[in-house]
C-alpha cells in the first residue's frame, strides 16, 4: 500500500549540503516513496562537490540570498515542470562572525542577514514558485522544537526562527485567496548534522540533550525526514500553518530526576 501516495509527484528540495543533511534525507526519503525529486543546492561549487552523489540527478543551483538567483531558479524549473506537488525549504544560515556574545551585542548586519537567509528566503521562494505549485501542493520549512528557550549558544537564530514560524500563518492565510496550498514545518530538537556542529557549544547541548530525552537518545535526522514527508503527503491534508515538534519528548523531562540530582550534587 503506497501510504503517503507521493509516487509520481514532483518535490523540489532546497538546502541539501552533504549525506548528513535533513534535506537528503527527506529526498531518499521521497524517492523511496515513487516521488521525482528536484535539488537545489546553494552553490555550483557545492553541486560539485555533490556530483557522485547525485549523479543523473535533477540538480539547480540557488543562493537564495540573491533574488535573480530566485527569480533564475523558477525559471529553470518551469522549463521542465508544468507543475510541482510540493517545496521543502531546508535552509539556515546565522551569521556568527566574530564568535559568540551576549544577545543583546547581536550587530544588526548579523541579524537581518540571517533574516534574509533563514526566514525572507522561505517567503521569497514562495512567491517565485507560486504559479507552478499544484493547487493543493504542500510547502515545508525546517525550524526548532522551540523558540522561547534562550539557549545562549544558539544565539539570534531562535528569533530568527520565531519569525518563520509565523511566516506559516501568514503565507497560509495569503495563498488561500487562490489555492488551497498549506505551508507548516517540522521543528525538531538537536540533530547531528554538519551545520548544527558548527554553532558553538552545539555538541555539548547535543550531549545533554540525550541525558534528557527519556528514551535516552537524541532526535535523529531521519525521524525529521519523516515528519517532512508526511506533511508532503495528501495524508497531512488538515494540517496546514502549523510547527509539528520532534523532539522525542526532551520538552517533558527537564526536571528528571536524575539529572536533578546530578546537578545539586556537583
Amino acid at each position: 500500500m503506497d501510504f503517503l501516495n507521493l509516487k509520481g509527484k514532483t518535490i523540489v528540495v532546497l538546502g541539501l549540503a552533504n549525506r548528513k543533511s535533513v534535506a537528503w534525507h527527506v529526498a531518499q526519503t521521497l524517492e523511496e516513496a515513487g516521488a521525482k525529486v528536484v535539488y537545489v543546492v546553494r552553490s555550483q561549487s557545492r553541486k560539485d562537490s555533490l556530483e557522485n552523489l547525485l549523479a543523473e540527478k535533477e540538480v539547480y543551483v540557488c543562493d537564495v540570498e540573491f533574488e535573480d538567483q530566485i527569480e533564475r531558479l523558477r525559471e529553470q524549473i518551469a522549463g521542465s515542470h508544468q507543475q510541482i506537488n510540493g517545496l521543502v525549504h531546508s535552509i539556515a544560515f546565522a551569521d556568527y562572525e566574530g564568535g559568540k556574545k551576549p544577545f543583546h551585542e547581536t550587530g544588526k548586519k548579523q541579524f537581518l542577514r540571517t533574516v534574509d537567509i533563514s526566514c525572507f528566503s522561505f517567503i521569497a521562494i514562495a512567491n517565485a514558485m507560486k504559479d507552478l505549485l499544484a493547487e493543493d501542493a504542500s510547502v515545508v520549512t525546517l525550524s526548532i522544537s522551540t523558540t522561547k528557550m534562550a539557549s545562549e549558544n544558539y544565539g539570534f537564530m531562535a528569533p530568527v526562527k520565531a519569525a518563520l514560524d509565523s511566516s506559516l500563518v501568514f503565507l497560509t492565510k495569503s495563498f488561500s485567496h487562490f489555492s488551497k496550498v498549506r505551508f507548516n514545518a517540522v521543528a525538531p530538537g538537536l540533530l547531528k548534522t554538519s551545520a548544527s556542529a558548527g554553532i558553538p557549544g552545539y555538541v555539548d547541548s547535543y550531549l545533554f540533550a540525550e541525558k534528557i530525552i527519556p528514551r535516552g537518545q537524541a532526535v535523529q535526522t531521519q525521524e525529521a525526514a519523516n515528519a517532512v514527508c508526511f506533511l508532503l503527503s495528501p495524508r497531512s491534508s488538515g494540517i496546514a500553518a502549523q510547527s509539528i515538534v520532534i523532539d522525542a519528548g526532551m520538552a517533558i523531562n527537564y526536571f528528571d530526576e536524575a539529572i536533578v540530582s546530578k546537578v545539586m550534587t556537583d
